[in-house]
């Protein structure tokens, strides 16, 4: 599975944002998706995951702020993000992978470039 994320952007704390993945191969279906993120001078850490079956896991800090999704028929995923902070500010990447319930609940197979999100106080 190849994947490509898109839609961060410039927003201001208090704002939502959208990002998409898009993934390419007839396994999306089958696969775990994840998002994670790395924000400047950290490492990188889990957000959220979905399975193939739709259940959703979800970081500590996303506090009910972020929701995960995915459509098989588009072969992509989502990740909707509300009430943005400007700790939110990271690179944040999609990857799909196996789904095996540890921290993080997803083993990575396949990282997807990342799409750069600036929060601004």
């Amino acid at each position: 599975v190849q994947l490509q994320a898109s839609g961060g952007g410039l927003v201001q704390a208090g704002d939502s944002l959208r990002l998409s993945c898009a993934a390419s191969g007839r396994t999306f279906s089958r696969v775990a998706v994840g998002w994670f993120r790395q924000a400047p001078g950290k490492e990188r850490e889990f957000v959220a995951a979905i399975r193939w079956s739709g259940g959703t896991y979800y970081a500590h800090f996303v506090r009910d702020r972020f929701i995960i999704s995915r459509d098989n028929t588009k072969n992509a995923a989502y990740l909707q993000m509300s009430n943005l902070q400007v700790e939110d500010t990271a690179i944040y990447y999609c990857a799909s992978g196996t789904f095996y319930g540890g921290d993080p609940p997803i083993e990575v197979d396949s990282w997807g470039q990342g799409t750069l999100v600036t929060v601004s106080s």
